[in-house]
């Protein structure tokens, strides 16, 4: 049975990240353990006069292979995975004149920073696979009763109050948590080298064997019910303007539902390069508008539907100043999240007296383009369906006007306008725009028509003059009709029906303008 309390008397350290290194040593120095360690760790260690045996003395053996071979040796992994309540073990290590490790400091090498590189190359990828590192990370877990093993230096503090409270020594608690954490810091790193090594090498579209980690941002009071738990990751290290790279300024901690929602609005208004407003309610969003500023982006937005638009997400993609914060306060009386690329000082003064309120910002929003890598997943009960994401280009050579009606320069701005935004909202998802600003949604119904139904009434007298946005083909005629009868002027669709002729002559029938973009945009 492993004992509580284990004094470290002998620790190798070999990391990468030197931050904190030199505190650390010196702590364990003080506290009498024998430090070993390799290559640059061990200079800087020996630089800032600790003392320090190299990883060659203490093997008996040389370096190799320009360093790809320095710590796979049995003086290392005898020392790390006997077990000390084992009688055999302990003679056997005694007989070859192994020593015990009790800890083990190591980060690996920086694979993750090396692939982020927009130039790097096969070669310098493959020299940053760490070896020797994941096997002593992965010895020293396996052996967490006598070993305690540290792969952040995060943990240091932690070994460091623990070793000053027990006498030179950690706790079975802390070593088995330090595991537990250490075998998921390896397995994260064998992920990532696979997933690079699939996308740059294999002829496969997808891998056999689908992996994908994540490091923990936050652990939240409860998911998308108070039944269910929850917790927030972060898949990849990028820059990209993403809410899992977005900046909290103030207010309440972000629940599930307002990292679902605010995901959905920076999607939404990340499509418009012109000043962009979005509302976003339940994923789908209850108004969104283009103008030549983002104050009367926002306003439009928001006129779009005001009943909706109470408690919902705010995205603008332009700073937001004084005038803006005070018109956005002054319009909804509660709303869970402002997101903006910045804040004047004096915008941030306004929001201040919600408290409640969350501010964000999101570095390069409304000026990076970049399709945020990675994959959709989406649980099904026993599995996983994955597939990229919906960023596609939009290629516009690929539309056509199929109808004898042409829409004139406005109201293809809208048709565009409204494709983007339809792409967007659940399906079956119908959108209707006027002006660059959504006057009507019609989000997640079981047919296209109740869907259309939904936005005309929500429209009113606006439709007329309108466009329609569909995100996949209309099947029959009866949409057109509905159109007509509501005064929309314009259709956007897939095309691709079995009765395309059918709605093209209802299109043409009632003088409406119908564009086919050839590809649709489900959202399920």
């Amino acid at each position: 049975m492993a004992e509580d309390k284990v004094k470290i008397k002998r620790a190798l350290l070999s990391v990468s990240d030197k931050t904190g290194l030199l505190e650390f040593a010196r702590v364990l120095v003080d506290n009498g353990v024998e430090l070993i360690s390799t290559g640059g760790t061990a200079k800087a260690i020996k630089e800032a006069g600790l003392p320090v045996k190299d990883i060659s003395e203490f093997t008996g053996f040389p370096e190799m292979l320009d360093g790809r071979v320095k710590t796979l040796h049995p003086m290392v992994h005898g020392g790390l995975l006997s077990l000390r309540d084992n009688p055999e073990h302990m003679k056997t290590i005694e007989e070859h004149h192994i020593k015990p490790i009790d800890l083990v400091c190591v980060n690996l090498y920086p694979f993750e920073a090396t692939i982020a590189k927009p130039s790097v190359e096969l070669h310098d990828a493959i020299e940053n696979i760490d070896i020797g590192g994941p096997s002593m990370i992965r010895s020293a877990s396996k052996n967490y009763r006598s070993v305690t093993v540290v792969v952040s230096p995060a943990r240091y503090a932690d070994i460091i109050l623990e070793m000053r409270e027990n006498d030179g020594a950690t706790t079975f608690k802390l070593r088995q948590e330090l595991a537990i954490e250490a075998f998921g810091n390896t397995a994260r790193y064998d992920g990532m080298i696979h997933e690079y090594l699939h996308k740059n090498l294999s002829e496969k579209k997808w891998p056999d064997v689908f992996t994908m980690s994540g490091v923990k941002l936050q652990e939240m009071r409860y998911g998308e019910n108070p039944h269910q738990d929850a917790a927030f990751y972060k898949e990849k290290s990028n820059s990209l303007p993403t809410i899992t790279n977005a900046k909290q300024l103030q207010g309440k901690e972000l629940s599930y539902n307002n990292i679902m929602d605010a995901d959905a609005a920076l999607a939404l208004v990340k499509e418009f390069n012109e000043p962009a407003a979005v509302i976003i309610k339940h994923t789908n969003p209850c108004g969104a508008a283009i103008a030549p500023d983002v104050f009367n982006a926002f306003l439009k937005a928001f006129e779009a539907d005001p009943l909706s638009a109470f408690g919902g997400i705010v995205a603008v993609n332009q700073p937001v100043d004084e005038g803006t914060a005070k018109l956005i306060l002054e319009k909804l009386s509660f709303f869970e999240i402002m997101l903006a690329p910045s804040y004047s000082p004096e915008a941030l003064k306004l929001f201040e007296a919600k408290k409640n309120l969350r501010v964000m910002t999101v570095e390069g929003l409304g000026t990076v383009k970049e399709p945020v890598p990675g994959h959709h997943l989406r649980r099904v009960e026993g599995g996983f369906l994955v597939q990229e994401f919906d960023q596609k280009i939009e290629d516009i050579s690929l539309r056509r006007v199929v109808t004898r009606p042409q829409p004139g320069n406005e109201l293809a701005k809208d048709l565009n306008f409204g494709w983007k935004v339809v792409k967007h909202v659940k399906s079956n998802a119908i959108v209707l725009v006027k002006d660059g600003v959504t006057i009507g949604v019609g989000a997640g119904q079981m047919n296209r028509v109740g869907s259309l139904a939904i936005a005309i009434q929500q429209a009113g007298e606006k439709a007329k003059g309108s466009v329609m946005a569909s995100d996949a083909l209309l099947p029959f005629r009866d949409s057109v009709d509905a159109c007509a009868k509501a005064g929309i002027a314009a259709i956007i669709q897939t095309g691709g029906s079995v009765r395309d002729e059918e709605v093209i002559a209802a299109a043409n029938e009632h003088g409406i303008a119908m564009m086919f973009t050839t590809y649709r945009h489900f959202k399920h």
